[in-house]
């Protein structure tokens, strides 16, 4: 478990790394602060903050979810949204990333 806590913080901080514009920043802390949300829900917020597209908003959850592997995915039926929800035993290691890389 140790070694792929390690791997995670190393893609973390990387994501956060290639970060020009504090986007991917603001997507991260926003997922650490709501645990649990759609991507119409994060694009809300995000958007307040930053103009960007529904789609954008859509593509960083999926890199996220995929290649960071820090959220689960819920979807409890067909015609409902996915859910994402943060993994509790990434949360630390998500905020100590964004502590470590300000």
């Amino acid at each position: 478990m140790a070694g792929q806590k390690s791997e995670i913080l190393s893609r973390l901080t990387r994501f956060l790394r290639l970060d020009a514009d504090g986007l991917r920043r603001f997507v991260l802390q926003s997922i650490i602060e709501v645990r649990e949300f759609t991507v119409g829900s994060l694009h809300e917020v995000v958007d307040r903050k930053y103009e960007v597209s529904r789609k954008v908003v859509a593509s960083m959850i999926g890199y996220i979810c995929s290649s960071l592997g820090i959220l689960r995915v819920n979807k409890a039926s067909y015609r409902s949204p996915k859910t994402y929800t943060l993994r509790e035993e990434y949360a630390d290691i998500a905020r100590t990333v964004l502590m470590l890389t300000s």
